[in-house]
């Protein structure tokens, strides 16, 4: 089973834009989208209307930095002060090119910022290259579950003498 990425995304163009660019990388894994930073915490932390949701983290947490309830920022931080969820890849999704935000995010230990492209042609490949890099590429922390990738470049080990 392939671990979902959680998309925490507010403004409906850049939602839009963003589930676009996941589906072009054609990605298996499953995408769940929250629009606050509060209803996320909830997520992750399985409380509230997610309170029976199945264990385990996302793959990647995709994350605006303005958020309405509760900012990027304070889910950042959230994150990495909780036991449970502090492995879990942050990336900062965000139209902010803030020197103040960006120091900020790295303090509170975001994995990668994203400054989103206003192009859209750049901005699908740059969500691409995330969701295929994180969701795909990214070896995991030690004890979470991921499906094995298959070598093509050589035959099975079991066929050889």
């Amino acid at each position: 089973m392939l671990k979902p990425i959680l998309l925490v995304e507010d403004n409906p163009h850049d939602l839009e834009l963003t589930l676009v660019a996941l589906e072009r990388s054609q990605l298996a894994n499953e995408v769940i989208v929250m629009r606050d930073g509060a209803e996320a915490l909830d997520y992750l932390l399985r409380r509230e209307d997610y309170a029976s949701r199945a264990g385990g983290n996302p793959a990647v947490l995709l994350l605006d930095l303005k958020l309405p309830k509760v900012d990027g920022l304070e889910v950042l931080k959230t994150v990495r002060e909780t036991a449970e969820l502090r492995s879990i890849p942050v990336v900062m999704l965000t139209s902010s090119r803030e020197e103040p935000d960006l120091a900020k995010a790295y303090e509170l230990g975001v994995n990668a910022y994203v400054v989103k492209p206003v192009e859209f042609r750049d901005f699908v490949a740059a969500i691409s290259d995330l969701g295929i890099f994180w969701a795909v590429l990214n070896e995991p922390p030690p004890g979470s579950f991921r499906l094995k990738r298959q070598r093509r470049d050589r035959p099975d080990d079991d066929t050889a003498d």
